[in-house]
């Protein structure tokens, strides 16, 4: 009986392989794949009478309400020019310092990091704007397109997260049908308030791994600065609004005064304040970013749809025993199954988007893990940071792609690709020392 929901996943990857879009090949080969189950008597009829009950619970899933207005807050910030205008300025403050220019895109990418939480737009966003800068002032190829694509994974782990929010719900689900399944009926909850606290001390680490080496990369090399002498800073009006709105919907989060949706709306309003403090808001640009905030979470949503009747039918078919099966012939204990699980989601990483990961893998192979005793919060920031270096991790990670389209063609892929390999290492290096160190956990 093992081969049957093994067939199922074969199918899914063939479909995903010849191209076919992932939130309707989850849903229709599973539903397919069932209706051959219950002519062949291998699938149980009733269980597709959920399908309609699972999708009305994520639409009144009050977490996932804040994907929409993260998005929305971020695309503003991106659309408007603000992002810009905080590079220029961040660079014009470092101007006079060695690596001034790349220490600037760090902050400035971990600041967008935070307000995006958006892989793709961040690496787009900053490949554009501070890539051909970097080049002119006479930083290698290599370093550069290196640097930029890193920066642009800080969404990954950089609360407040897209990718934490849906993490957060994920895992929380998980962490209840472990408790379930151990007879555990006086349950402990975990939040996706408190997947950010975890995420700060990691986050911060990864940015001070990335400011050390580019430090230490650039220290003694002379660059030309083309930046315009007289350029006005004003502090006070590009950069302080952002960081102030960030502290914002993090702290009130954290402090447990609005949940992660209602922080969102805050953040989402506090964007339009910012952009019309800058001039930049306008009807036009209300109208680009609704529609690309609209789009956004149309995808997020449809695949979470199409994960979710996936989940149901895997596990109709068996995928739960057979999963259960290989945890427990699995030799070395606990941390040897954590540690298969880690490579597979980083091999994962490599051909399927973070959202997928999320809601079709980790939903599978976190429960058997909780059971074994690992902390929730823990395993989450694991995940997350795992996922963010396959992301960076050649040649298939989808940052690297992202640049690759936005990136000059005198950049050659292979200098992208050698580019990375320092911040990977950085990466896994603090990946293995929150393994080492739980406590790095707060």
């Amino acid at each position: 009986m093992e081969i049957i929901p093994l067939l199922l996943i074969s199918l899914i990857c063939g479909a995903l392989i010849l191209g076919y879009p992932v939130a309707f090949t989850l849903a229709g080969v599973s539903i397919l794949y069932a209706f051959l189950g219950i002519q062949l008597g291998f699938f149980e009829e009733n269980l597709l009478r959920n399908i309609p009950i699972r999708i009305f619970g994520i639409m009144n899933n009050q977490t996932l309400l804040a994907v929409p207005l993260f998005v929305l807050m971020g695309v503003i910030l991106e659309r408007s020019g603000i992002a810009a205008k905080m590079l220029q300025d961040m660079a014009a403050i470092f101007k006079g310092t060695p690596s001034g220019l790349s220490i600037s895109i760090i902050v400035v990418g971990a600041l967008l990091a935070a307000s995006t939480g958006i892989v793709g737009a961040t690496v787009v966003t900053m490949g554009l704007m501070s890539l051909p800068a970097l080049i002119k002032q006479g930083y290698s190829k290599e370093f550069s397109s290196g640097l930029v694509a890193s920066t642009g994974t800080l969404g990954q782990i950089i609360p407040p997260s897209i990718a934490l929010v849906l993490l957060g719900d994920v895992m929380t689900n998980a962490y209840q049908r472990a408790q379930n399944n151990l007879g555990i009926f006086s349950q402990k909850t975990v939040s996706v308030g408190d997947l950010f606290v975890g995420a700060i001390i990691p986050g911060i680490m990864i940015i001070i791994g990335y400011l050390a080496y580019a430090i230490y990369k650039n220290r003694s090399k002379k660059f030309i600065h083309n930046g315009e002498p007289n350029h006005e800073i004003n502090i006070l009006i590009t950069l302080l609004p952002p960081i102030l709105l960030i502290f914002l919907v993090l702290g009130s989060i954290i402090a447990g005064i609005a949940t992660p949706t209602e922080a969102a709306g805050v953040g989402a309003l506090g964007a339009i304040l910012i952009a019309m403090l800058n001039g930049k808001f306008d009807l036009k640009l209300l109208k680009e970013t609704s529609f690309k905030a609209a789009t956004v979470t149309t995808m997020i949503f449809s695949i979470l749809i199409g994960a979710s009747i996936f989940s149901l039918i895997f596990r109709g078919v068996g995928g739960d025993a057979l999963i259960d099966e290989i945890f427990s012939l699995m030799p070395g204990g606990k941390y040897t199954a954590l540690i298969f699980i880690l490579v597979a989601i980083f091999i994962f990483g490599f051909i399927l988007d973070f959202i997928e990961i999320c809601y079709v893998i980790i939903p599978l192979v976190a429960p058997p893990l909780l059971m074994m005793g690992f902390d929730p919060v823990w395993l989450g920031i694991l995940f997350a940071i795992n996922l963010q270096t396959s992301f960076l991790t050649p040649p298939f990670g989808f940052s690297l792609f992202y640049l690759r389209g936005v990136a000059d063609k005198d950049i050659g892929t292979q200098e992208i690709y050698r580019g990375v390999v320092p911040f990977i290492c950085i990466q896994l290096t603090v990946l293995l020392m929150i393994i080492l160190f739980p406590i790095l956990i707060i």
